[in-house]
């Protein structure tokens, strides 16, 4: 029996550590690539570029019988990640509600302890000022996390989003840069709000 494992075992390695080439049915090729993991609605590649997720739709029927593509379980499998995404959404949505709901307490309380005391104008103003600017980048940060995720998971949707995948180190970029003034700004509320 371990000897029957062990084969199989074997046979799933190499299987999986062997260099394939793929051709969909629009003529797109790829060429000396790896299958690092088969999902139920498609195949991932490692290629010299990077890792790409094949669908079986778009591939021969040959290679979906290779693979032992089941429409039913693709269906099934694609309405769940699109469940989770969309269980995701929900839980940003209301995290960023109870967010907005706090700061704008808490901001609030800051500016009536502000108006008690001289300069309370012109602090009220420079508080007003930052938690505007706060709030466009946290909104900047909200839309650039949704766009990397859709670029990120989006791949392994019914219908891929290939140029927003391609700009996910822009965005991370910019994700970083928005961030770091964001924590700039949060530093200067703070301080104006003492």
């Amino acid at each position: 029996m371990k000897g029957i494992v062990a084969g199989c075992c074997s046979v799933l390695f190499a299987f999986a550590a062997s260099a394939d080439d793929f051709k969909t049915i629009d003529g797109k090729e790829y060429k000396n690539v790896t299958v690092s993991r088969v999902e139920p609605d498609g195949i991932v590649l490692v290629t010299k570029s990077g890792i790409s997720k094949v669908y079986f739709t778009e591939l021969p029927k040959e290679v979906q019988e290779r693979f032992h593509y089941d429409t039913e379980k693709a269906k099934e499998y694609s309405a769940q990640q699109n469940a989770a995404l969309d269980q995701l959404r929900k839980q940003r949505e209301e995290t960023q509600r109870q967010t907005a709901e706090a700061t704008e307490k808490k901001n609030k309380d800051a500016a009536d302890q502000l108006s008690a005391s001289e300069g309370a104008q012109r602090r009220r103003e420079r508080i007003q000022r930052l938690q505007a600017r706060y709030q466009e980048l946290d909104q900047q940060e909200d839309d650039l996390l949704l766009r990397i995720g859709e670029g990120e998971v989006g791949q392994y949707r019914a219908i891929p989003n290939a140029g927003l995948h391609a700009q996910l180190p822009f965005l991370h970029s910019h994700l970083d840069e928005v961030r770091h003034e964001k924590d700039q700004v949060r530093q200067q509320l703070e301080q104006a709000q003492r």
